[in-house]
């Protein structure tokens, strides 16, 4: 069982290492917002950098402190430093499932390596009971709650990425999914299209990530917020 080092009531800000520009404003433009602003500062190893960067503190520093540089810890309280020594799971792997919120924003977490980037769904997919937006810099990137309820703008597109094989219905979408199986080596659901104010998404497994335009996070962060329907964690 995974220890919570962070619990909070509402959204949590969660800081990954790849420090690029667009990680950067990612920083400067969510922290000012009405629904982060009290949000916890949670950084995965080297995203400290990330935090003190933009003047900030992080709450908590977590994973196995191989990317922490030393000048770094030496401006952070050893209380806020939770070392995992594990090497099996990546750091954001660490970070994730040592917080506890209705929701987790994460942010540096899309660098120039396509292998961290996959390394980054497979740990949504593999703490599906840990709701967490990762943030882009074209998109945001979430795995997809049983049902989700969006408030979208018609002619958006919206994607469909399975991990493994599921199914699902939806409502909203120029293309529905009703009917359909996917799997990554047979259908996938990339470049559907919003067609209406509001798009509904029910899905029969927690192996379904959900990709919008970067527009979108206000109303996805919101939807994540305020639903109740949570996949469990997974066993082991």
């Amino acid at each position: 069982m995974s220890e919570e080092i962070v619990s909070a009531e509402g959204p949590v800000l969660l800081f990954g290492g790849a420090l690029t520009p667009a990680a950067q404003a990612a920083r400067d433009a969510l922290i000012p917002w009405a629904e982060l602003k009290d949000a916890p500062l949670v950084a995965a190893d080297g995203g400290a950098r990330l935090v003190l960067g933009g003047g900030l503190v992080p709450d908590a520093v977590i994973g196995d402190f191989d990317s922490l540089s030393d000048a770094d810890r030496a401006q952070l309280d050893p209380a806020r430093l939770h070392h995992i020594r594990e090497q099996e799971t990546t750091d954001f792997d660490k970070a994730l499932r040592s917080i506890r919120a209705p929701v987790v924003v994460g942010i540096g977490f899309h660098g120039a390596r396509i292998d961290h980037h996959l390394a980054a769904m497979s740990v949504l997919a593999r703490h599906p009971d840990r709701p967490c937006i990762l943030v882009g810099e074209e998109d945001v990137t979430c795995l997809c709650p049983p049902r989700i309820t969006l408030d979208m703008t018609p002619g958006d597109w919206l994607s469909l990425y399975p991990l493994a094989p599921v199914t699902g219905r939806s409502s909203g979408l120029d293309w529905p999914i009703d009917g359909l199986d996917f799997a990554p080596d047979a259908r996938i659901g990339t470049s559907n299209r919003v067609g209406a104010d509001q798009v509904r998404l029910t899905m029969d497994a927690p192996a379904m990530l959900l990709i919008l335009p970067r527009r979108a996070l206000r109303p996805l962060l919101a939807a994540l917020s305020r639903s109740d329907a949570r996949w469990p964690s997974r066993a082991g």
